[in-house]
């Protein structure tokens, strides 16, 4: 069975890419993803308020990334510096042979063009963009809001040579306008979508903290429909994330329009030995549909293709919620 297909211009020998997580902090790390049968890594995340904290102060980081603070707050002595990040990857290169996907969660176009500039030369075969931003300010409009990420890009794309990508998540006023402008920038791939800390209180201690939970598999639905309205709809690559823990999950998005997925928390919760399994899985599935190669049913199930491009409206509700009356 043929289970490559391109994402970025990646040639990837199968869609299982691993996410950035504590799963790709280390060269070690990286290549045992490769020897577990993953077809390219996402290194764990440099995160913006590092690279200002090393060259200016904390302070001069952009505001309002819940999820960068609260990582600052419970890692900052274990973080990454942009140097140690370089190394990191050149010896990470050097061990493997799958792509390798440099990460920074950024929130600014400020501090990391010049960083991208350094993490090709140190071999990134590709870079994504994490970005997330909380608006506070009432007087930010959502097109000041998504203006930033596409200043964010356009910073980037004018210092690299390799694919960009950009992971995000799921609040936009108008999401494929946003995926359209992000392709007209030249973004050439789209991770849908992030997960986040959640924010939280101590009612006893009576102070402001903080949660995280492992991905569930019923959370790759909405994940799914968005793969499957914006495929063909702009020029950039898909890719999905969140809620992918089987086999049928990956299938599923394949046939939305994806070009690959990136998993962590089904391999947080089973070890990388699952991925040889989601790899039968999917062969299986071909052969008993008669297919050789994956690349022939990406996108074939998306909003334009199904032939039901009401199943993907929210006209559905009232349907299944009869189904209750």
């Amino acid at each position: 069975m043929n289970l490559q297909t391109r994402f970025m211009n990646l040639q990837l020998k199968n869609p299982i890419i691993v996410a950035s997580s504590g799963l790709t902090k280390s060269a070690e790390k990286i290549r045992a993803c490769e020897e577990a049968g993953a077809a390219a890594v996402v290194m764990k995340s440099l995160f913006e308020e590092s690279i200002a904290g090393e060259e200016w102060n904390l302070a001069a980081g952009a505001v309002g990334h819940s999820e960068a603070y609260d990582y600052m707050r419970a890692e900052l002595g274990k973080q990454y510096g942009p140097q140690e990040y370089c190394a990191m990857l050149e010896k990470a290169r050097k061990m493997v042979g799958i792509p390798v996907i440099a990460s920074i969660n950024c929130v600014s176009a400020k501090w990391w063009p010049s960083y991208a500039r350094q993490f090709e030369s140190a071999g990134a075969d590709a870079i994504e963009l994490n970005v997330y931003v909380t608006v506070v300010d009432p007087r930010t409009t959502a097109g000041d809001a998504e203006q930033l990420y596409l200043d964010i890009l356009e910073a980037v794309k004018a210092q690299v040579k390799i694919p960009v990508a950009m992971k995000i998540g799921r609040h936009f006023s108008s999401l494929p306008h946003l995926a359209a402008r992000l392709g007209e920038k030249g973004l050439d791939g789209l991770v849908l979508f992030n997960r986040f800390t959640q924010f939280d209180m101590d009612i006893h201690a009576r102070r402001l903290d903080s949660t995280f939970d492992f991905s569930r598999p019923e959370e790759h639905h909405e994940v799914l429909r968005w793969v499957a309205m914006l495929s063909g709809q702009t020029r950039v690559n898909l890719a999905a994330t969140t809620g992918i823990h089987s086999g049928k999950e990956i299938i599923k998005m394949l046939l939305a329009g994806a070009r690959a997925v990136e998993i962590a928390s089904a391999f947080y919760r089973k070890g990388l030995g699952l991925i040889p399994n989601l790899l039968a899985d999917i062969e299986t599935w071909m052969k008993e549909q008669g297919l050789n190669d994956l690349e022939s049913i990406i996108g074939s199930l998306n909003m334009a293709n199904s032939g039901s491009p009401d199943l993907y409206l929210r006209a559905q509700f009232m349907e299944k919620m009869r189904g209750w009356e």
